[in-house]
C-alpha cells in the first residue's frame, strides 16, 4: 500500500510563539507531496522535516490571514534559488494573486519556472484538482472572510492478483489488467472462472479532511462522513467559548464534536491559541468527546494505514 501521511510543519494560530509555528501541513501519497497552507517559517520546518522541496508541485491555502500564508512568497524565492523547473500551482481565492503580484514582480524576477495560481470559491464544495490516484475537493467553511478545508480522497482500488491462480491458468498478460478491474476469464475451452479465484479485494480508499480557521460547521459532516483522518483547528479551550465565537474559531470540545458527528476514525486538533502553554488542556477536552483524538505538534506525521 502506497504512503498516506500528513506531516505538521506547523499547528500555531495568529501569534508566534517559541513552542508553535505558523500552520502549515504537508499531504504526502504515494511520490506526491501537497502542501496545505503556509504561514511563516514553514520552509525552514521542512528542513527540520527533511521534505524534499522539488517534490512540492501543488500548494493549497485555506484563507487570507496572514498566519496561513506569509510564508509562500519567501518559499516561491527558494524554490527559484534552487533551481526549480517544474511549473508550481497555487489554489486559493483569487484576491491572492493580486495581492502577491507587486511582490513577484519586486522579489522573483526571473524564477526559471511557471507560476499557475488557480481561483477557488470557498463557498462552493467542489473538486480542484484530480489525477489518477486521488481527487481534492474543497470544504466551505465559517470564518471572518472566505476559507474552506480540503479534503483529499484516493480513487477506488484495483482489486489483487492471485499470482498462482494466474500461473495455473496460464493468464495471458494482456488480459490482467481486465481482472484488476473485476472481469471474469474464460480459458480456452470455454469454462468461465469467476473474478474472486483470481483476484483478492482492493485496498480500501484511505480520506484525509483538513478544516482550517472555522466555526463548528455541522454543513460539513456529509462530506468528511467516515473520513479516516480528520485535522480540526481548536483554537481555544471551553472557558473561551464566547472568544472562539467572536474570532469565528472552535473550541477542542466543539471540533471533537464534529468528529464525533462525522463518525471520522481518528482527529487531529490544532491552531492552539498562544494563551495556552501546556496543549494537553485542549487534548483532553476533545477526548472526553471523541477519544480518539491527537494533538498536532511540529515534525509528527500521521501515517493513514
Amino acid at each position: 500500500m502506497e504512503p498516506f501521511e500528513v506531516h505538521i510543519l506547523g499547528c500555531g494560530s495568529a501569534l508566534p510563539t517559541t513552542r508553535h509555528n505558523a500552520t502549515s501541513q504537508i499531504v504526502r501519497i504515494g511520490n506526491k507531496q501537497f502542501m496545505i497552507d503556509c504561514g511563516e517559517g514553514t520552509q525552514l520546518q521542512m528542513r527540520r522535516s527533511h521534505i524534499h522541496f522539488s517534490f512540492v508541485n501543488h500548494i493549497f491555502i485555506s484563507h487570507l490571514h496572514g498566519d496561513h500564508c506569509f510564508g509562500l512568497i519567501g518559499l516561491i524565492s527558494t524554490f527559484a534559488l534552487l533551481g526549480r523547473k517544474a511549473p508550481l500551482h497555487i489554489y486559493a481565492d483569487p484576491l491572492l494573486q493580486r495581492l502577491m503580484q507587486p511582490q513577484l514582480d519586486f522579489f522573483c524576477k526571473g524564477l526559471g519556472y511557471a507560476l499557475y495560481f488557480h481561483p477557488i470559491d470557498a463557498t462552493l464544495h467542489t473538486t480542484i484538482y484530480e489525477d489518477n490516484s486521488i481527487t481534492i475537493e474543497t470544504l466551505p467553511l465559517e470564518h471572518r472572510l472566505p476559507c474552506c478545508g480540503f479534503l483529499f480522497k484516493e480513487k477506488p482500488k484495483k482489486r489483487h492478483l492471485i499470482g498462482s491462480m494466474i500461473e495455473y491458468y496460464n493468464i495471458p498478460i494482456h488480459l490482467r489488467a481486465a481482472l484488476k478491474e473485476g472481469a471474469h476469464y474464460t480459458t480456452p475451452d470455454g469454462t468461465l472462472v469467476p473474478n474472486g479465484r483470481l483476484t483478492t479485494a482492493p485496498d480500501p480508499s484511505r480520506s484525509y479532511a483538513y478544516c482550517s480557521d472555522t466555526l463548528p460547521c455541522p454543513s460539513i459532516i456529509e462530506h468528511i462522513h467516515r473520513a479516516d483522518l480528520l485535522y480540526h483547528e481548536a483554537t481555544f479551550a471551553r472557558t473561551e467559548h464566547a472568544r472562539a465565537r467572536e474570532t469565528y474559531h472552535s473550541t477542542a470540545r466543539q471540533a471533537a464534536q464534529i468528529a464525533l458527528d462525522a463518525e471520522v476514525k481518528q482527529l487531529i486538533i490544532g491552531h492552539f491559541s498562544s494563551r495556552y502553554k501546556d496543549d494537553s488542556l485542549l487534548l483532553r477536552e476533545a477526548q472526553e468527546i471523541f477519544p480518539a483524538t491527537h494533538l498536532a505538534d511540529e515534525g509528527l506525521i500521521f501515517d493513514i494505514k
